[in-house]
Order: structure tokens, then C-alpha cells, then sequence
């Protein structure tokens, strides 16, 4: 399974859908995720990948984590993975 299907399955999962719902276009909001869904989210994909995800849940707005729709935060993932490894 590629990153890319690993976290379209977290993502699906903490939004209650089918992976087959979640689009790279789609944002944590079109698909009903909220703060702690999103906090959630993070937790699942820094334990999925044995990485830690550069995000602050109190100020999101300073993270250098890019969280705008499914297609940049596999981006970022995928950049993390290929840093740690």
C-alpha cells in the first residue's frame, strides 16, 4: 500500500467514509474533520509512518505542516518519510 493509500485510509477513517470518498482535492472541512479529528489524524499517520508530524493543534496557523487538502498533507508526508529515512 503507498503512503498516498495509507493516509487516504486514516483520513476516510477518522471522517467516517469509504477511502474511495476522499479526494486529493479534498479539505479536512469538506470532509467534516475537526480539530480533533484532525489531531486524531496526525496521531494515526505519525504512528502509521514512525514520523512526527511538525504540527502544533493549539496554533495551527504557525505549522509548518501544510494541512490545506489530502494532496498537501501527503506531500508533507511523503517529504518526512524521505527525510527520516
Amino acid at each position: 500500500m503507498s503512503i498516498q493509500d495509507k493516509v487516504i485510509a486514516i483520513i476516510a477513517e477518522q471522517a467516517v467514509l469509504e477511502p474511495s470518498d476522499v479526494t486529493l482535492e479534498s479539505t479536512l472541512e469538506d470532509l467534516g474533520i475537526d480539530s480533533l479529528g484532525l489531531v486524531e489524524s496526525i496521531f494515526a499517520i505519525e504512528e502509521e509512518f514512525d514520523i512526527t508530524v511538525p504540527f502544533n493543534a493549539n496554533a495551527p496557523e504557525e505549522s509548518d505542516f501544510d494541512i490545506s487538502n489530502v494532496a498537501a498533507i501527503i506531500a508533507g508526508i511523503e517529504k518526512l518519510t524521505t527525510e527520516t529515512a
